[in-house]
């Protein structure tokens, strides 16, 4: 069962907190993880680019000029792809790029990216995380006293407008939620902030 140190806003560690083995103590598979971050990445792409082929291009209705006789190469429409602002070639069309995993895979790909960070000592835990007003030198402050001062991903468990504002404009700091977790997220960031009581509704979301 790991172990995590339990700290406070002011970076004291005041315990010590046990998390489940089957959430944050999963084998760590980084061939799942990675086929996890490709299938992410790849459902972000848009695939809305396009270009225009010969038979979509105006203009071209005639041929320019004889076939025979003038000394110029034969060409039968000024939109043939040899010509300028003529069409495309094998140009992009609008495509999804989606692809599918299957769920119980992708769960199991999470469960290994929190175990890698809790494993490599990259998951911190805080008694509590709470702002009064949205600041961000209190955040600044925060994350400097838990020595998290890199890119740093804070998950929450309900939303508090506070934290996401103070968090905003912070350079490589993220937000985000126990439901919207993602290994990409996960592993492209150095450290892992959550408070002991998200870390309990991790375990309940994604157990097994």
């Amino acid at each position: 069962m790991p172990k995590v140190a339990l700290y406070n806003m002011q970076g004291e560690k005041i315990g010590d907190v046990d998390l489940s083995d089957d959430v944050f103590g999963a084998e760590v598979r980084p061939d799942i993880m990675h086929r996890a971050i490709v299938n992410y990445l790849a459902n972000q792409r848009l695939g809305t680019a396009s270009t225009l082929t010969r038979a979509e291009v105006s203009g071209g209705g005639r041929k320019p000029w004889r076939q025979k006789g003038t000394g110029r190469a034969r060409h039968g429409s000024i939109r043939s792809p040899l010509w300028r602002k003529g069409g495309i070639v094998f140009g992009p069309k609008p495509r999804s790029f989606k692809t599918t995993m299957p769920k119980k895979l992708k769960r199991f790909a999470l469960r290994s990216a929190l175990s890698a960070k809790a494993k490599n000592d990259e998951l911190i835990l805080l008694d509590k995380l709470t702002m009064e007003v949205p600041k961000t030198k209190q955040m600044v402050s925060m994350l400097n006293n838990l020595k998290a001062d890199k890119k740093s991903l804070i998950v929450m468990a309900d939303k508090d407008d506070n934290v996401i504002k103070s968090a905003r404009n912070i350079p490589g700091v993220k937000t985000t939620y126990v439901n919207t977790l993602n290994v990409y997220d996960i592993l492209n960031h150095d450290f892992l902030i959550m408070t002991e009581e998200t870390a309990r509704r991790v375990e309940e979301v994604y157990a097994g």
